[in-house]
């Protein structure tokens, strides 16, 4: 298993670097809308969504993607709002109360909540085809990776208290604390080698990181609720080794809406 997790980031990495820092801005628009369509497909299977329903639902929210972009339509002031309130404040309810998709139409429309946010965070952390807008956009991803890998070494190495054993048994509070002075030293590490062009100090930057991480974290134990709930393992096969697109963006996607919604609102 580890071979082919392997193998398969070694494939996807490239992929995406190279299309973060090569393709033109309707390219990328296309290739980071087709990440997150895939992940919508993954959450409808969970939310229950089947057969005409769920094909309609991921073609009209393909034909609101293609639309935007046409228009140039950014993510409204109120969606950014929304994308906090719904981060910062509901998820964590969420997670304590352990809510579960009863209703379609509400399924529908929080999966929207979920991707179209960070769909949004792709392109406006990105705007333009260029090297300084790929590296920051890289730095946000970079941040998901580091807590990820940081939580999982710290918790083997460390791990006594879990997290949240009936959500996702593997999570421990010493990974979180792993992944907090990891994502802590990324920041330092990134910010004197200018990817990061936000107007922040050093010391703002690794503030903001911190709470970033708890959301990473959050995000990832989100989707293990939406799976326990459904009953499934991974969100899908599509990626050997690592399951569906969703397992490998539950928590890139939370934090892409957060620090977007911070940005716009924030001014950074």
């Amino acid at each position: 298993m580890l071979k082919t997790r392997i193998l398969t980031a070694l494939v996807l990495l490239p992929l995406m670097l190279a299309a973060l820092f090569l393709f033109p801005a309707n390219a990328w628009a296309g290739f980071s809308w087709l990440i997150i369509l895939l992940a919508l497909w993954e959450f409808s299977r969970m939310a229950g969504l089947h057969g005409v329903l769920q094909w309609a639902y991921l073609a009209l929210s393909s034909l609101f993607a293609g639309v935007s972009w046409q228009q140039g339509w950014h993510m409204p002031l109120a969606g950014h709002g929304l994308a906090l309130v719904f981060w910062l404040l509901v998820m964590p309810l969420w997670l304590v109360r352990r809510w579960k998709l009863a209703s379609l139409p509400l399924a529908m429309l929080l999966g929207w909540l979920l991707m179209l946010p960070a769909w949004y965070g792709f392109l406006e952390w990105r705007p333009q085809a260029d090297s300084a807008h790929a590296l920051t956009l890289l730095a946000v991803m970079g941040l998901v990776w580091v807590a990820d890998v940081a939580a999982y070494f710290s918790g083997k190495a460390f791990g006594k208290r879990k997290l949240a054993p009936s959500i996702s048994p593997g999570k421990s509070w010493e990974g979180v604390y792993g992944a907090l002075v990891g994502v802590a030293v990324y920041v330092v590490i990134v910010s004197k080698l200018g990817w990061i062009s936000v107007g922040l100090p050093l010391w703002g930057l690794v503030l903001l990181a911190l709470p970033l991480t708890a959301v990473s974290v959050c995000g990832d134990l989100l989707e293990s609720w939406f799976k326990r709930v459904s009953g499934m393992k991974d969100s899908s096969k599509l990626l050997p080794g690592h399951g569906g697109v969703y397992d490998r963006i539950d928590s890139l996607i939370a934090v892409l809406a957060v620090s977007n919604a911070l940005r716009v609102l924030g001014g950074l």
